[in-house]
């Protein structure tokens, strides 16, 4: 149960001076702050504008807090006694850095203390381990530059006095540079991260991910942000405290800000992908993502994203929804109930929630759920540690904006007794450490017997595992395993070993095709089918387009594969017949195309249709072009309409000019005659306004067998579903992830939250109301922030859809009693329609359920 005060409450309160004799704003007063049950807040210290919008945060050996300005110096301040605020007076600088650099002849207006204080700054990373304090800094302004210093102090007189440089890092300046520190569990060493901003450093020890980096898609991708930006980028890495070593764990990440580290000595992140690609098939919702040694999450420019069923990558603990990731912490050593000491807490910036992740083992890996921890609007979380005390300590800032410290503190009756770790899955994580041996440093070459060792652990149900011996596998020549492939007779064995050499020997790539034909399709299970796709992607990502007899036989295999049972299969399908210019590519893509009942599964195969120049009719090039003018009234990130303008731009530059009809060049010239999106050309029309009598009937007895998969699919999409939702990794992101509905609700429960959206609503996806001084009102959800401006999302349906609202104009903030999630959703479908759909969401999306067994 949340508890949450609902009364107007006004942003600015408690008046104080500066030195320049203006009104001071305050933090988020801590009754805005929704919190569980039994859990207070504390607001103990609203940030004066002098000092900055702090955004990193670590205790030092005294249990000190020391935190950074994100564009200025360093702090250092006591923690304050239980029922005390923050003596401003007890805020100590201790470092100093400008936020810009200084124009020539511009006056220098540091005090004669801030010269003499150390000029290091700009820091989004900091820890204090081995008897300094580590900084990790992000910014060109800063008098260092980027990259990870260390500071000490050479005198015992309680101050910083040295600077140490461990590692210069090139970093473009922005907000996905260096950012968090934390010192490693074997305590010889700290883990740093750095987001994609930042490349390899030269000279860089080891890197315990194999070298065989690649974009691995078969056409260039579309950019709009960071063009031409290649892997490696985003990465995390051990170093020792002196800096000699730097040593490569994981790679491929966006902008992943902090770390922490499980009792299993485990290492966590939270990750998060371009909010500009909401609503596309490749972008992916930010995530909580398990770092293994040797692993690329993935993270390609554009539309260049490997997705986590690809076994290249590795997967998302749990995908969390759209937000802007910063710190992150478990809950070890909180005096909080059981349940929340174990958990990993998440800050999301841009929405304001905190999120509490309680992991479960699933073998070598783990799974997970999260709740909503603490959350207002605003509360631009930044960073957080649990103290010696018990408390938790948070701080709110960044870009400028009104920062503030908390200390969360547990009253509640439940017992705050300290607890041991969740058992299991110890048995899978020690065999995929054992594989994991033979990615660090120093390790040699691995043995005949090791090698069959590895080529075991290819085989293994656990993902991690497999994972673990694949990257093993690519570590040793393949002179030692590659004739294996050959006489092995397990296939998930052969299909991971030809992953692993397609990346590794480009000149293996027909052996490879040719391989891959060789199996029954259709008698291997869905990740098997993946995994041979993918393997057919490396071979021509890596060894180019077949000869033409390899080409035609490939093209002649998959005419008896494409179609697919499943959209992902049908993603990359649609991708290799139309790099292969297969005759059947564009008759099959466009009837995939017209059947698809979601925006992102349409521009999927959109996409991969651009480049296809043969086999098109003139009714097809109509139907794919009809469908551009039905795409137009879609929406997503802000860069939506250029990705689908740039998709339409190739696709008519592919078109010969001889086959430039006048008709043609109508339907290319076409405008949307409505404005409110549909995602079929098939029309829909109204059926009934469904009311609670219509809900026990439709719904009460729950689902019986015999439904249709397939139209339960498409009434997801008919009813816009997958415009705000995803499901089965697939849809948008703004709404709730629906993949876990059936442990969740019965029929009827779903539905009735479908027909009446706002009988409860989801604090992680609530609006609320913004009254302005002015009188008026806005609703919707901050998705962003930048001083002194909130923009303010109004459509769920429309992401892009911001509002720009100065800080200053805002009278007051409260929750929204209204659902941003529309009525009326199901009223185009008949009851049939909508059992199907209820069938399909119950099914956890499965068409092998007993909901569709005749």
């Amino acid at each position: 149960m949340k508890h949450t005060i609902k009364t107007l409450c006004s942003l600015i309160f408690v008046i104080g001076l500066t030195n320049n004799s203006l009104a001071q704003r305050s933090a988020t007063p801590p009754e805005r702050i929704s919190l569980p049950k039994g859990f207070e807040i504390d607001l103990l210290y609203s940030v004066p504008s002098a000092q900055g919008s702090w955004v990193a945060m670590c205790k030092d050996d005294k249990g000190r807090l020391i935190v950074s300005d994100q564009y200025g110096g360093l702090y250092r301040l006591p923690v304050p006694q239980a029922g005390q605020k923050l003596d401003p007076s007890q805020v100590e600088q201790i470092t100093y850095s400008p936020a810009r650099k200084l124009k020539e002849g511009e006056l220098d207006k540091r005090t004669e203390a801030q010269k003499k204080l150390p000029q290091i700054g700009h820091a989004q990373g900091l820890c204090y381990a081995f008897n300094s304090l580590y900084v990790v800094v992000n910014g060109r302004n800063s008098p260092t530059g980027s990259g990870v210093f260390r500071l000490r102090d050479s005198d015992g007189d309680d101050k910083f006095d040295k600077i140490d440089v461990i590692r210069k890092l090139s970093s473009s300046g922005g907000e996905h540079g260096p950012h968090g520190i934390i010192k490693a569990p074997d305590d010889k060493h700290l883990y740093v991260v750095m987001g994609n901003q930042t490349s390899l450093p030269p000279g860089y020890s080891h890197s315990r991910v194999p070298k065989l980096w690649g974009e691995d898609q078969l056409w260039p991708p579309i950019e709009h942000f960071m063009v031409g930006a290649k892997a490696p980028l985003g990465h995390l890495a051990q170093i020792d405290p002196e800096g000699k070593n730097w040593d490569v764990i994981a790679t491929g990440f966006r902008n992943q800000y902090d770390i922490d580290v499980n009792r299993e000595g485990e290492v966590f992140t939270f990750d998060a992908d371009m909010e500009w690609d909401l609503n596309t098939p490749w972008y992916r919702p930010t995530r909580v993502n398990h770092i293994i040694d040797g692993a690329d999450y993935g993270w390609r420019n554009g539309t260049a994203k490997f997705m986590d069923y690809c076994s290249d990558t590795f997967g998302a603990v749990v995908d969390i929804g759209p937000g802007s990731p910063t710190g992150v912490k478990f809950g070890y050593g909180a005096k909080f109930p059981a349940k929340y000491q174990n958990a990993l807490y998440i800050s999301d910036w841009s929405y304001g929630k905190l999120y509490a992740v309680h992991m479960t083992p699933n073998g070598s890996t783990y799974s997970a759920s999260f709740e909503e921890f603490a959350s207002a609007q605003p509360l631009p979380l930044t960073d957080l540690l649990i103290h010696p005390d018990g408390h938790m300590y948070i701080t709110i800032g960044g870009r400028r904006v009104q920062s503030g410290l908390y200390r969360i503190r547990y009253t509640g009756n439940e017992s705050t007794a300290p607890v041991k770790a969740i058992t299991g899955g110890e048995q899978a994580r020690a065999e995929r450490k054992k594989l994991e041996a033979f990615l660090q440093a120093g390790a040699p070459a691995a043995s005949a017997d090791e090698i069959k060792t590895i080529w075991k652990g290819l085989g293994s149900t656990d993902r991690g595992i497999r994972h673990a011996a694949r990257a093993a596998l690519e570590k040793q020549d393949p002179i030692h395993w590659k004739n294996d492939i050959k006489t092995e007779k397990n296939p998930q064995i052969v299909l991971a070993a030809m992953i692993a050499l397609a990346r590794k020997d480009k000149n293996s790539s027909a052996e490879i095709l040719t391989q891959t034909m060789r199996f029954d399709y259709k008698s291997l299970n869905k990740q098997q089918r993946l995994d041979l796709l993918r393997a057919v992607t490396l071979a021509m990502t890596r060894g180019g387009k077949p000869n033409e007899e390899l080409s035609n036989k490939l093209i002649a295999h998959l005419d008896s594969i494409y179609p697919a049972l499943t959209t992902e299969e049908n993603r990359d399908l649609s991708a290799i017949v139309g790099f292969l210019q297969a005759p059947y590519a564009a008759k099959t893509g466009i009837e995939l195309l017209l059947d698809a009942p979601g925006q992102e599964e349409q521009i999927g195969y959109a996409l991969n249709l651009r480049h296809v120049k043969v086999g098109w009719t003139p009714q097809l090039r109509k139907k794919y072009f009809e469908w551009f003018v039905l795409a137009s009234t879609y929406s997503g990130g802000a860069r939506f309409k250029n990705y689908l303008g740039d998709i339409k731009k190739h696709a008519l530059a592919s078109i010969p000019k001889d086959e430039l009809s006048p008709e043609l060049n109508a339907t290319i010239n076409a405008k949307a005659k409505q404005s409110a999106p549909k995602f079929s050309l098939k029309p829909r029309n109204f059926v009934k306004n469904y009311t609670s009598e219509d809900l026990k009937k439709l719904a009460g007895n729950g689902i019986e067998s015999g439904r249709n998969f397939k139209n339960g699919r498409q009434m997801f999409g008919a009813g816009s579903c997958f415009a705000c939702h995803r499901f089965n990794s697939e849809g948008g992101a703004v709404g709730p992830d629906l993949t876990s509905v059936r442990g969740k609700f019965s029929a009827y429960d779903l539905l009735e939250a479908v027909v009446d959206p706002g009988k409860e609503i989801s604090d992680q996806y609530g609006a609320s109301i913004f009254t302005l001084k002015d009188g008026s009102k806005i609703t919707g959800r901050i998705m962003n922030m930048t001083h002194p401006n909130y923009s303010i999302n109004t459509n769920m349906m429309t992401p892009s859809a911001n509002t720009k609202v100065h800080v200053d104009k805002i009278e007051s903030i409260e929750k929204s009693p209204i659902s941003m999630m529309p009525p009326g959703l199901v009223n185009t479908m008949a009851k049939e329609d909508i059992q199907d759909l209820l069938a399909y969401l119950l099914s956890g999306g499965d068409p092998e359920h007993k909901f569709f067994k005749k």
